[in-house]
């Protein structure tokens, strides 16, 4: 062990218990603990509300769909053929989890007292379930095949509501259309993802229906969605599936069109990634806070050691020597900080991602409860940032050890 080691450790040890500084000592470590605490906490609220917000804007439109490239942006779109062979060469593609066919078509819901547009979207059998299993509340999905059409339907919990609809309850669709048309539905099961715009919007049918409607074959509809394993390679995968789809010209020489989730519904995107600057301009005053604190705690103990101090510059130890021993105590006191404040920051999350204690108003924030998402690189990031900014700060108000004159500090009885 060095010598500025033993003399770091022995100003924290337990000989030193009558200190003044100590009191400032146990504050600064309980304010590195609190900045650390308050970062990780606020990274994995962040975090978890982009990841749950994502999600469900995913699960109603997939993260890549392909389209008619003449298709505009009303929901009376012109179909593609669904046995297009790139969709083979597609599901190659590392990181490509699912491929599905999909039609849309508005309507008008209409019951004894209540009216609505809807969005009618119609799934196949290769629909996968897993996100609307997940916020399914009441009934149960909608069994599709190749051969027979289902008149069952999937809604939200708001348009039961708004309607007055339960679980095995009729209802009339009409499409305004030449001849105008309508099919009498039936609830199938009630679905209840928070986002409101969206819940109120979308209703599930077989896709058969929407090919009726639209006088399209049983090889139409209105495109593809592309599920891929993770949200944050969208848009590389994008850049491959259009490299393969968005070139193919079809029998009526329209084009496909490959759109991803981002572009699709650009604002809800932009919203999120508002929220990196929340939590960067967050992580910069919490350190900002810590770095003070720490800057406070060591000049308060350089001052009770200035006799100390003076002592050890007249035994010979240089500045350099001398400034080492107290950023060492100070790191000593840092990593200390940045031990409580991880364990109790992991604490609060995981209570709070266990057992829901902290609610949220659904309206304004399309979830139930504060969401957590636990990311340990963000964890580790965060403490050896911490530890650096912290340590990088201290250098300066060390400085003024050199100003500190033995003949100035040394008393003689």
């Amino acid at each position: 062990m060095s010598f500025e080691h033993y003399i770091a450790r022995r100003f924290l040890s337990g000989s030193d218990r009558l200190s003044l500084s100590r009191p400032f000592i146990r504050i600064t470590i309980a304010s590195v603990a609190l900045s650390v605490a308050v970062m990780i906490v606020a990274i994995a609220v962040i975090t978890g509300f982009k990841r749950e917000i994502k999600q469900k804007v995913v699960g109603f439109g997939s993260h890549i769909q392909i389209t008619n490239y003449d298709s505009n942006q009303s929901l009376e779109t012109n179909p593609i053929p669904t046995n297009l062979p790139v969709t083979k060469e597609i599901l190659k593609i590392k990181g490509i989890r699912h491929i599905q066919r999909f039609a849309i078509k508005a309507g008008i819901i209409k019951t004894d007292t209540d009216i609505q547009g809807v969005v009618l979207k119609g799934i196949a059998p290769d629909f996968d379930w897993s996100f609307f299993r997940k916020n399914l509340v009441e009934g149960q999905t909608i069994a599709l095949t190749d051969s027979a059409i289902t008149n069952a339907t999937l809604i939200s919990k708001t348009l039961a509501n708004l309607l007055k609809l339960k679980v095995g309850d009729n209802y009339d669709m009409f499409f305004v259309q030449e001849p105008p048309r309508y099919r009498r539905f039936t609830v199938a099961g009630i679905y209840d993802t928070k986002m409101v715009e969206f819940d109120k919007m979308f209703v599930l049918c077989d896709i058969k229906h929407i090919q009726k409607l639209n006088g399209w074959n049983e090889n139409q509809a209105t495109g593809f969605e592309i599920l891929v394993d993770d949200i944050d390679r969208v848009d590389d995968l994008w850049v491959e599936v259009d490299d393969i789809a968005g070139f193919v010209f079809l029998d009526d020489g329209s084009r496909l069109k490959v759109q991803s989730i981002v572009d699709k519904y650009p604002n809800i995107f932009d919203w999120l990634n508002l929220q990196d600057i929340n939590a960067a301009v967050l992580i910069v005053l919490m350190m900002l806070v810590a770095a003070i604190n720490m800057i406070s705690g060591l000049l308060i103990v350089i001052l009770e050691k200035t006799p100390t101090i003076g002592l050890l510059k007249s035994m010979g130890a240089s500045n350099q020597s001398v400034r080492k021993i107290f950023l060492i105590q100070s790191a000593f006191i840092m990593f200390r900080g940045l031990i409580i404040g991880t364990l109790a920051g992991l604490l609060i999350c995981i209570i709070q991602k266990q057992f829901g204690i902290v609610k949220l108003d659904e309206a304004f924030y399309f979830l139930s409860e504060v969401p957590i998402n636990i990311v340990w690189w963000h964890v580790i990031a965060l403490n050896l940032l911490a530890f650096a900014v912290g340590v990088a700060m201290l250098v300066v108000p060390s400085m003024v050890i050199s100003r500190i004159s033995p003949d100035k500090t040394l008393k003689f009885e």
